[in-house]
């Protein structure tokens, strides 16, 4: 965690804040530690898809259900829009997180920095993990040699 960011209690927001900031509106200062959890936990992208789905579920339906033309249509323009908006939101996905970390008061690249330092303590420990089984694989080898 980059040294200027202070660790806020991780309060989850009830279903209609949730909602309403996946909408792309703010939560109130409480909910700050828990908007930077949102945007650094290792599901973070995933996270990102269920806020977009949220927001096209309304036009999407609207779509579906007022356009005049079969369902056939109906239900191609709507994949269509689906697909080319998803394509758009995980272009642009690590700036949308950046926003919104910067709406709950946090400086901007906090997110980033938060997640590549994570990503690298991973990789770290997998590296660590990886080195002990090789030791432990060469150690059986030696004692099977009898050395």
């Amino acid at each position: 965690m980059p040294e200027d960011v202070q660790p806020d209690p991780v309060v989850r927001p009830a279903p209609h804040r949730w909602i309403w900031y996946a909408l792309g509106g703010g939560l109130p200062e409480r909910h700050r530690g828990w908007v930077l959890h949102d945007a650094t936990t290792r599901t973070w992208w995933l996270r990102h898809v269920a806020r977009m789905l949220v927001q096209l579920a309304v036009p999407i339906l609207l779509l579906v259900l007022l356009l005049p033309a079969g369902w056939g249509l109906r239900l191609a323009c709507a994949g269509g829009g689906l697909a080319l908006a998803l394509f758009y939101s995980v272009a642009y996905m690590p700036e949308a997180t950046e926003h919104r970390i910067m709406k709950a008061g946090y400086p901007a690249g906090t997110a980033t920095a938060i997640r590549d330092s994570a990503a690298l303590l991973r990789q770290q420990q997998e590296s660590e993990r990886k080195r002990a089984a090789r030791e432990r694989r060469a150690q059986r080898y030696r004692e099977k040699l009898g050395r």
